[in-house]
């Protein structure tokens, strides 16, 4: 059985819409369920869930109120309370395809040795893409998209929290996410996905992309304007000296020198991009790791 866990706060306006396209999967619902876990919301999020539960009877849905303030507890609380053999994280603002949870099955089911997936997230603008998006910067607006064949994710790519799935033994052998680490209320650290899959890639556990596994994750124009970037960006920055705290000097060192290796390389696009005459993509390129490492000296 597939878990569905839905970490949610104040998206009143998506959670429906989530929901929904979860009760519309073409696979029996048996075979999954949906666990609603609501991190201490100001808004109808409670109602919302209590409507759709009892407007789909025939689902095995559950809500749960998760009083600790944080993306990592409700994560955590959502593993607790999962009973399948695969636990799938998706956002409160992603729709699903209607053989999300089948396709999520039939992987994990014909690659035994993966303990881990993340698949494509399509991002859905409410407005129009930003003239400064590049793929380089994708992962600022939680997209990703590696092809259209599955592949392993290799170096320091991982998936993304969006759309992401383990096998549930994965929790019992490594731990749960990192409390440290992870967004809290409105603020804009993160990591704690990243750390989680840093952890299976040490103890050599594969982790493959698979694109037919795939959400659509809206994209409000707040998200793409500047001072938000710049929130991300230091957030980044913060989160990794975050992650690296209880690490040994020349770890730490190892990070800033491959930071100087990507502040390089982005001066490279940042040129090439110029070229194109894409001005705003070329300069949020430099502007993303300039701030990036200004979260990293705050934390230093």
């Amino acid at each position: 059985m597939v878990s569905v866990i839905v970490c949610t706060y104040n998206r009143e306006k998506y959670l429906g819409r989530c929901l929904q396209h979860l009760a519309d999967q073409r696979i029996s619902p048996k075979a999954y369920e949906i666990l609603i876990i609501d991190n201490k919301s100001t808004d109808s999020t409670a109602s919302i869930a209590e409507t759709f539960i009892t407007d789909n009877e025939k689902l095995n849905t559950k809500y749960y109120l998760e009083q600790e303030q944080g993306h990592t507890f409700a994560r955590n609380r959502g593993i607790k309370e999962a009973k399948g053999e695969i636990l799938t994280f998706i956002d409160d603002d992603a729709f699903v395809r209607s053989d999300f949870i089948e396709n999520i099955q039939t992987y994990f089911d014909t690659n035994h040795h993966v303990q881990a997936i993340g698949g494509k997230i399509v991002p859905v603008y409410e407005e129009e893409e930003p003239k400064w998006m590049s793929k380089y910067l994708l992962t600022l607006v939680s997209a990703i998209d590696l092809g259209d064949k599955p592949k392993e994710f290799k170096g320091n790519k991982f998936p993304i929290g969006a759309n992401m799935s383990f096998r549930e033994k994965v929790f019992q052998q490594y731990g749960s996410f990192n409390t440290e680490l992870g967004r809290r209320a409105g603020g804009l650290e993160g990591g704690d996905e990243k750390e989680m899959f840093l952890r299976l890639k040490k103890n050599n556990e594969l982790i493959h992309y698979v694109p037919n596994v795939e959400v659509a994750h809206i994209i409000p124009e707040k998200r793409t304007q500047k001072e938000y970037i710049k929130g991300l960006g230091i957030g980044v920055g913060s989160s990794e000296m975050k992650r690296l705290k209880h690490s040994t000097i020349t770890e730490k060192l190892k990070k800033f020198l491959d930071e100087g290796i990507k502040i390089g390389g982005t001066f490279v696009l940042f040129f090439i991009y110029l070229f194109k005459g894409r001005f705003s993509a070329a300069s949020m390129l430099v502007k993303f790791r300039l701030w990036v490492l200004k979260g990293l000296l705050k934390k230093a």
